[in-house]
């Protein structure tokens, strides 16, 4: 079961196996998306969810690239923008069947992270195919994520397959260091935290270079910090890091 969590819809459509909720983290907002070499997708999602022009996008990216905190970003936005979404990470919910998909086509958005986790199994992808179909008669949004571009995925039937790579294809550039450190601060800003060059790329230089461990590590420094009441410099960081 997924840790409850801020819901953006909760109509009765939704299965009963979804009465869980589904989590979003707080943190998984546009604001806080250092864009980087992903301005043209950033903008391409804040256009669908204006004008549902894209209808469907489709993101790629490995882990860590940041393609689920965009997912979960725009289910954040579309309660700004008075649509319902959902956001469904296939690899944690595909256990509960593909009756989690029945009626979704109500939604104005859904939001399907890692889409392989269940490519390959024909009766995944039948539903999945029946959904896309739903969702593009009503002319409502979809936005897919995976760990390949649609060619490259293990898809097994041919209609779902197109329909796959129909519509607009990006792949969630990475960050490079110079953007990592500008995220990390950007981060810390979110936060209320004074952040500076030195001390951002002593961290940067000290922690696995993952987005998710550097943020990781920028939370544990927050509630260190708050704890003492200190501000973060070097041998603060060092000592709260046991670095």
């Amino acid at each position: 079961m997924m840790k409850m969590g801020k819901q953006k819809y909760t109509g009765e459509i939704v299965p009963a196996q979804l009465s869980l909720s589904v989590g979003l983290r707080d943190d998984a907002t546009l604001a806080n998306f250092l864009a980087g070499d992903n301005q043209v997708l950033v903008a391409h999602l804040q256009q669908q969810l204006l004008t549902c022009d894209p209808q469907y996008l489709y993101i790629w990216g490995k882990k860590d690239s940041g393609r689920s905190h965009l997912l979960q970003a725009a289910c954040h936005a579309s309660g700004h923008q008075d649509l319902r979404s959902l956001y469904l990470p296939l690899r944690d919910l595909a256990s509960l069947g593909i009756e989690l998909l029945e009626g979704l086509d109500e939604l104005d958005l859904i939001c399907i992270d890692d889409v392989e986790a269940v490519l390959g199994q024909a009766i995944w992808e039948e539903a999945l195919f029946h959904l896309f179909n739903r969702m593009r008669n009503k002319q409502h949004r979809l936005l897919i994520s995976g760990n390949a571009p649609p060619q490259q995925l293990p898809t097994r039937l041919p209609d779902l397959a197109s329909r796959l790579a129909w519509g607009l294809i990006y792949q969630v550039q990475p960050l490079d260091d110079i953007q990592k450190l500008a995220a990390l601060q950007l981060r810390a800003r979110q936060r209320g935290l004074e952040l500076n060059d030195e001390v951002a790329r002593y961290i940067l230089h000290r922690s696995p270079r993952a987005m998710r461990e550097l943020f990781r590590a920028l939370e544990k420094l927050d509630r260190a910090s708050l704890s003492a009441q200190r501000k973060l410099t070097i041998p603060f960081v060092k000592e709260a890091m046991r670095w």
